[in-house]
């Protein structure tokens, strides 16, 4: 029986992926900051990277679903044998590495650290690794964005934009993204490699957020400022604390394309996702739903 070592396995990722490696007979070991239940073929260990006891001295592959710079400095430091490494990035590393936002720029500079301490230990242990980089990720009701979104327009009934919100945009679904680590963990054409992992939908900034407020109950409005009465109501927001992580930097970038090439990760190990067709539940966490191994 393949053993697997989940990192972030009650994370909005590593939750579907729990459930695939389970439906598919694996053994799974799975680390979370909080505390978990046992159920046959998948034992919880509590803790965090580097502060968890009983990770196992073999396995046959590692799924980091959780931050890759913290994932990679744990992995350079461990002794564990295991042929196969997936781990979770970013596209951050490229569409915040020229930001204006020196917050921003650290992240990308992180990832890209990240990437490359992983791609290097795994080649000398020879090991091989792959990274996975999603776009805006939704579903599970606890991404920042999309999530967030839904939330405060839940609340106020309507939710503000500036003009001109037409940087392009690919969400794509935590599950899509599951199903992706599942596929290429036994496909020897994605050892070494990464690959940006957009959803299956290109649609602008405006449209995204428009398909967010009409999936509620009730749906909310749309409400198209001036870009002078935006940054206003923005710097209000600001000042009572309601729009925390929402700089200058990212309301430019909603006006700028942010594509990415699904075909490689398509080539290698048949990556398909959704359309992007939001449904409310989708910005629930999960644990409200019911059910452990979500279907979708």
């Amino acid at each position: 029986m393949r053993h697997a070592l989940v990192f972030g396995g009650s994370g909005q990722i590593g939750h579907p992926l729990l459930g695939l490696l389970s439906r598919d007979g694996w053994r799974i070991t799975a680390v979370s900051r909080q505390m978990q239940s046992d159920r046959p073929g998948l034992h919880w260990l509590q803790g965090g990277l580097g502060h968890a006891e009983g990770i196992p001295g073999h396995v046959d592959a590692i799924f980091s679903c959780g931050p890759l710079d913290a994932f990679a400095g744990w992995y350079r430091q461990s002794a564990i044998d295991c042929p196969r490494v997936v781990a979770f990035g970013s596209t951050s590393v490229d569409t915040k590495r020229g930001s204006a936002d020196a917050a921003e720029r650290d992240v990308a500079r992180r990832l890209r650290e990240g990437e490359a301490g992983l791609f290097e230990k795994a080649a000398l242990r020879g090991a091989a690794a792959t990274v996975l980089r999603p776009t805006l990720v939704y579903g599970a009701g606890r991404d920042t964005t999309l999530t967030r979104i839904a939330q405060l327009a839940s609340r106020w009934g309507r939710f503000p934009l500036p003009r001109h919100a037409d940087g392009l945009r690919q969400p794509v679904h935590v599950d899509d993204l599951a199903a992706a680590a599942f596929a290429c963990v036994g496909n020897a054409a994605a050892h070494g490699q990464a690959y940006a992992l957009p959803g299956g939908e290109t649609l602008t900034y405006r449209d995204m957020v428009a398909r967010v407020l009409a999936s509620l109950h009730p749906a909310a409005k749309l409400v198209e400022l001036p870009s002078p009465l935006f940054s206003l109501a923005l710097f209000a927001a600001q000042v009572a604390g309601r729009a925390t992580g929402l700089g200058e930097a990212a309301v430019r970038r909603m006006r700028s394309d942010l594509v990415f090439d699904l075909s490689p990760a398509q080539r290698d190990f048949g990556y398909a996702p959704r359309p992007f067709r939001p449904r409310a539940d989708m910005f629930l966490p999960r644990e409200e739903l019911g059910g452990p191994w979500p279907v979708t």
